[in-house]
């Protein structure tokens, strides 16, 4: 009895326990339904709209469209920039395991050559990783059937059709029009934050130098957006929508590109620059920096070797001379100090120094070009013969100062305002400027070197053709500008760059007559006499030789004596027809000796071009 009673009271207990449990059981279960049910809740109602966005993202692609580039025309629709389709190879790093065996692969099929390998290697090291990179630009359409059979071969390779940029006048416009380039990690930066990155995505080029940059806003144009709708392998299936892009705006410039041509062509090997602006508009009519460089190389990202080649050339084909190089303008800055003298009262025109071929102050000896001097000599004739004891003695009656103030009136030591960036300042002596520079004071006897365009004087060759332009025009300066007008092809409205006034020099009729006439002068019977003898028409001018190298006291210099990179700069400043001028001038060539043989030539085909349609072939005479 007793066992009996053991086992029916166990029985109990564990129906009970089991009653107990299967009840925990339903309510966990119940919980987790329930808890499901919040879950689907949440995801179905609350977070609908994310998750269909997501769902749609994965179906659908948005694809950016990259648009066409403005082109760009020089004044008579010659293109100097321009857009053209082609095929590329191109690798996505990220896929690939062993670049160097895949690109071995890859050279079995299309042709690679070590600039190609190199050029991909650059591109490389300043890019992303998951970035799409040429390896092959514009295949041909064997290499594209080629690829196309071996694809399989080649996991992370693809063959896509991109818009190149070229430009058809080589080296000619290299320095004005530059170049694209790929856009690199501090653009990406600038892009983002002046919020146009947006603008930016699927393109892979920007201007980097000349117009190119710094018109980049208009040129480049706007992207447009595809959703595309994709499989489940990212493959496009169908396209949803399109917004198509806007294609940048055309550039047409002031510049001729016969003109430019012209004075490419007579410089022949040697180095210089030259600017040529139309007096009445600023409009810059030939911009001439040689030697220049084949801005193509850059589109497509340039190779080491032709990069070391441009960068370590003792020529600096990559300078740009008529905008950054800065040069003394020896003797073509004695119009500018006679002006000076005038305005300050310091110098009548009739007013004459009898010149001994010499001056001497402080003890030091400042010599004359002519031995035994000019004799007596007026302002007229101190720039027709260029006589360098007027400006000696004229500098020690002005002072630093005044000429300084005066000076300072054409531009010189102020950048020019030209829409391409990267103008030199130039340097315009004085006191302050020294003391800043060299924590020195002045000495009077620096002044006298000033006068004559030596000393501490350096300017651009864009600045000496700007003030030059001034003189023609009577005093009034205007902005130089390369662009004419911005053609935006979707609107066909044409922009016109307006010529901007910049000031009126403060200088009478009177004193600017007695330089121009002065000037007229020297083409006709003084130092550029020779260069325009025969010339139907009249100019105005002025030559002038700038020392590199300074000569010591009591020497003299030999030109044939001393190394070709340390010779005199020759220089002329010029304006014509001398009556109504259309164009001025500002030549340098480098180490050319005398402006007279060297520059004065060049202007005057320029000139003969420029005025009559006289295309001269041959470079201008030493």
């Amino acid at each position: 009895m007793a066992s009996g009673y053991v086992e029916l009271r166990n029985l109990r207990q564990e129906i009970h326990e089991f009653r107990l449990r299967l009840a925990l059981m339903a309510g966990f279960v119940l919980l987790l339904f329930f808890l499901l049910l919040l879950r689907f809740v949440w995801l179905q109602v609350v977070q609908h709209d994310h998750y269909h966005t997501l769902a749609e993202a994965n179906r659908i692609s948005i694809v950016p469209i990259v648009p066409n580039r403005g082109i760009i025309t020089d004044r008579n629709g010659v293109v100097l920039a321009r857009n053209y389709s082609a095929y590329t190879l191109e690798i996505t790093p990220s896929k690939v395991p062993d670049l160097d065996v895949l690109i071995n692969d890859l050279a079995t099929v299309v042709d690679i050559q070590p600039r190609d390998r190199r050029r991909f290697r650059k591109l490389l090291d300043e890019s992303k990783s998951f970035e799409s990179l040429p390896i092959r630009t514009r295949l041909s359409d064997e290499e594209i059937a080629r690829f196309a059979a071996n694809r399989y071969r080649f996991p992370g390779v693809d063959i896509n059709a991109r818009l190149f940029r070229q430009y058809p006048q080589g080296e000619l416009f290299s320095h004005v029009v530059g170049h694209i380039g790929r856009i690199n990690k501090r653009e990406v930066e600038e892009l983002e934050a002046s919020g146009n990155a947006a603008n930016y995505k699927g393109t892979d080029y920007i201007g980097k130098t000349g117009l190119e940059q710094s018109y980049e806003a208009y040129l480049h144009g706007t992207t447009g957006v595809a959703q595309v709708e994709v499989d489940s392998g990212g493959r496009a299936v169908r396209t949803l929508s399109k917004t198509p892009p806007e294609s940048g705006a055309s550039l047409v410039l002031k510049l001729d590109a016969k003109l430019q041509e012209v004075v490419y062509r007579a410089f022949g090997d040697r180095r210089g620059a030259l600017v040529a602006i139309e007096p009445a508009t600023g409009g810059v009519l030939a911009f001439v920096s040689k030697p220049g460089f084949d801005p193509n190389l850059f589109v497509d990202g340039i190779d080491p070797v032709s990069w070391k080649e441009l960068n370590e050339s003792p020529d600096r084909p990559m300078v740009n001379r008529a905008l950054a190089g800065t040069y003394p303008p020896g003797s073509t800055f004695k119009p500018f100090m006679a002006l000076a003298a005038l305005a300050a009262g310091k110098r009548r025109p009739e007013q004459t120094i009898s010149d001994p071929g010499f001056f001497i102050f402080g003890g030091h000896v400042f010599r004359d070009d002519k031995l035994g001097g000019h004799g007596l000599v007026d302002m007229y004739k101190s720039i027709v013969v260029s006589c360098d004891t007027y400006y000696y003695v004229l500098a020690n009656d002005l002072g630093i100062d005044n000429i300084t103030k005066f000076i300072g009136e054409f531009g010189f030591g102020s950048r020019t305002g030209l829409d391409i960036q990267g103008e030199s300042r130039g340097v315009l002596p004085s006191q302050e400027w020294k003391w800043k520079r060299f924590r020195q004071k002045w000495f009077a006897g620096e002044t006298v070197s000033v006068a004559i365009g030596q000393g501490y004087n350096s300017y651009t060759p864009l600045q000496l053709a700007h003030a030059t332009a001034a003189i023609a025009n009577n005093g009034v300066m205007f902005r130089p500008h390369l662009v004419n007008y911005i053609d935006d092809i979707r609107t066909n409205i044409r922009t016109y760059v307006e010529p901007k006034p910049l000031r009126t020099l403060p200088f009478t009729p009177e004193h600017l007559k007695v330089v121009q006439d002065a000037l007229v002068g020297v083409a006709k019977e003084g130092t550029g006499a020779r260069a325009f003898a025969g010339a139907p028409y009249v100019s105005a001018g002025k030559t002038g030789t700038a020392q590199v190298i300074a000569i010591k006291q009591g020497e003299t210099y030999v030109e044939s004596r001393v190394a070709e990179r340390h010779r005199d700069h020759a220089l002329y400043i010029a304006y014509a027809p001398a009556d109504k001028p259309t164009i001025a001038v500002a030549v340098i060539v480098e180490n050319g000796g005398f402006g007279a043989r060297a520059a004065a030539p060049i202007a005057r085909q320029v000139f003969d071009y420029y005025l009559l349609g006289k295309q001269v072939l041959a470079p201008a005479p030493e």
